[in-house]
C-alpha cells in the first residue's frame, strides 16, 4: 500500500480528532502525515453526518476504489505469458516479492500482479509450484483485511460510553469506574489504576508487563475486595491492555463501557487523579524498581486529601460512608 494512503486505525484517529474539532493541519501533526493527504482524505470522503467523515463509509469507498482500479491488473489464470514467466522466476529461486516487483520494472513501472495474488496462485496450483518456494513450513495466508476485521469485530463487542445511562453522568451514586494504567519510562512496567466517579476514591496496582493479562487479573482480584454494589460499571481506555474486558464483566458482575478514542476528557475522573499519582512517580520514571508498597502509600495520600468538589471531605470519607450506608 502507497504510504500516501491512511490504514483504517488513522482513519479512526482522524475521525475522533475531526469530532474534537481539530483542523486539518492539526490532524496531519497528530497523524505525522502531510496535510494534502489529510485534506484528499476528507475530500474523498465527504458525509453528510455532523464532522463531515465517517470511517466506514471512508473504508467502503476505499475499498471499491482499489477493486475498480485492480481490475486492469492481469489475471495469472487467463495470461499465459505471465503464467509462465512466474514458474520459470520460482524454479530460478525469486521469492513472490522480487518476481512482481521485477514484473511492474518491466513494465514501464505498472503493476502487473501483487506478490499476494502470487502466492496465492502457488497455492491454489499446488505442490508443483509450491516445491520452488525457498520458505515452506507454513502456508502463506493473505493478509489483505485481516486487521481491518479484528478491529471490526473488537469495535463491535465494545459497548460506548454514549449507551451509559445519564444517571452515571451525574455523578448521582458511588459505584461507577474510571480505568487505565500509567506507563513507566522504557518498558519499565505500568500501573493499573481507577478512580470512582462520584467520591474520587482512587485504587492502583502495579502490573509490571503492561499487557491485557496483567491488567485483568489485577483488576479482578482488586474489585473482587469491593462489595457488588460499589462496583456496578467501569468506564474504560481502548489501549490492548483492556481487551479481555468480557472476562472483567463476567468476573466482577459489572457493565464496561468505553470512552471513544483518543478523547481522555471522556474518562476526566480518572485522568486527573493519574495526574496526582504522577506527582509521586513523575513521567520519565522507571517503575521496575517501584512496589505495591510505594503504589499504596501514594493511593493512601490522594484518598485522603479534602476535595473542593466534596465539600472539603475526602474522598476516602465519601466512599467508605457510601459503603457503610447501604
Amino acid at each position: 500500500m502507497s504510504q500516501n494512503h491512511l490504514t483504517h486505525e488513522e482513519r479512526i484517529r482522524l475521525a475522533a480528532l475531526k469530532r474534537a474539532g481539530f483542523n486539518q493541519s492539526n490532524i496531519a501533526k497528530e497523524l505525522g502525515r502531510h496535510r494534502s493527504t489529510i485534506s484528499r482524505e476528507l475530500n474523498r470522503n465527504v458525509t453528510s453526518n455532523k464532522s463531515g467523515y465517517d470511517v466506514r463509509i471512508a473504508q467502503e469507498k476505499t475499498d471499491q476504489r482499489r477493486f475498480l482500479a485492480n481490475q486492469h491488473f492481469c489475471k495469472i489464470e487467463t495470461n499465459l505469458n505471465t503464467k509462465n514467466y512466474i514458474k520459470q522466476k520460482l524454479k530460478r529461486t525469486w521469492s513472490p516479492e522480487q518476481i512482481a516487483g521485477r514484473l511492474k520494472r518491466e513494465n514501464n513501472n505498472q503493476t502487473v500482479v501483487c506478490h499476494e495474488t502470487i502466492y496465492q496462485h502457488i497455492y491454489d496450483t499446488g505442490k508443483s509450484l509450491t516445491k520452488h518456494l525457498r520458505y515452506k513450513k507454513n502456508k502463506y495466508r493473505r493478509r489483505y483485511g485481516t486487521k481491518k476485521r479484528e478491529l471490526e469485530r473488537e469495535l463491535a463487542r465494545k459497548r460506548r460510553i454514549d449507551q451509559r445511562p445519564e444517571y452515571i453522568n451525574e455523578r448521582k451514586s458511588v459505584g461507577h469506574w474510571e480505568s487505565d494504567t500509567v506507563a513507566g519510562s522504557a518498558n519499565s512496567g505500568a500501573i493499573a489504576t481507577h478512580a470512582e466517579r462520584k467520591s474520587g476514591y482512587y485504587l492502583a496496582d502495579k502490573l509490571g508487563q503492561n499487557n491485557s493479562v496483567n491488567f485483568r487479573e489485577k483488576t479482578i482480584k482488586r474489585f473482587k475486595s469491593i462489595p457488588k454494589k460499589k462496583r456496578i460499571t467501569f468506564t474504560l481506555d481502548n489501549g490492548s491492555e483492556t481487551s479481555d474486558f468480557e472476562l472483567i464483566e463476567r468476573e466482577l458482575d459489572a457493565i464496561i463501557y468505553f470512552a471513544y478514542p483518543y478523547h481522555s476528557w471522556e474518562r476526566g475522573t480518572n485522568e486527573n487523579t493519574n495526574g496526582l499519582l504522577r506527582e509521586f512517580f513523575p513521567k520519565g520514571s522507571r517503575f521496575d524498581k517501584v512496589t505495591q508498597k510505594d503504589i499504596d502509600r501514594a493511593v493512601m495520600l490522594i484518598n485522603h486529601r479534602p476535595r473542593k468538589r466534596l465539600c472539603y471531605l475526602t474522598p476516602h470519607e465519601v466512599f467508605i460512608k457510601s459503603c457503610d450506608s447501604d
